[in-house]
């Protein structure tokens, strides 16, 4: 299994993690998420209390480690470097309430999966409809976060607005390569 699995599977697995804390303060709806639950709290017992603290401390700290302790594939190695700078600085002070309003560890630091066949020029950050949060701040600090959105203040004092869902992949022509073609003159159809 390649790094950038691995990166994903982790990134799932936290996923995963959360959505099974927030059906646990509900409670089970089920005999069978009563029976999940239990399974998982004797998971977490077993594992002892250092790493329940830790996830309850800091639900993407795993993440965040991982990330951190290597370079994922086809990614600037600088651009990795600010990414966990921007990721502690972002978790510091957004990190609970990112939690709170269901951001995934994917919505913050998701990548695009390697092709099985990349070209050399293959970059991983090439694809904003792809890149997680934290990769796009490049330094810039979150001012303000929603559910959906996280408003990013550049230098010049302007308000970028980062969309955790239906991130336009073209920009502001049009959601498909007909409105592309359309707008040069081409045929749409």
């Amino acid at each position: 299994m390649s790094t950038a699995h691995r990166y994903l599977d982790v990134l799932d697995r936290v996923a995963e993690a959360h959505a099974n804390a927030k059906s646990a303060k509900s409670g089970p709806r089920t005999k069978a998420e009563a029976a999940q639950n239990s399974q998982n709290a004797q998971i977490s017992h077993a594992q002892g209390p250092a790493s329940k603290r830790g996830s309850e401390q800091n639900p993407y700290g795993s993440t965040i480690a991982i990330l951190e302790a290597r370079c994922p594939d086809l990614v600037p190695v600088e651009r990795w470097q600010q990414a966990v700078s921007d990721g502690k600085t972002f978790l510091t002070r957004w990190g609970d309430q990112a939690h709170a309003l269901g951001w995934t560890a994917r919505d913050l630091f998701g990548l695009i999966a390697v092709p099985e066949h990349a070209k050399p020029s293959f970059n991983r950050l090439s694809r904003y409809d792809e890149t997680g949060l934290i990769w796009l701040l490049q330094g810039r600090p979150v001012v303000a976060l929603t559910e959906t959105t996280a408003a990013i203040q550049n230098p010049t004092g302007a308000i970028a607005t980062y969309r955790r869902h239906n991130k336009p992949a073209l920009g502001p022509i049009g959601d498909s390569l007909d409105d592309l073609e359309a707008s040069f003159g081409g045929s749409a159809a």
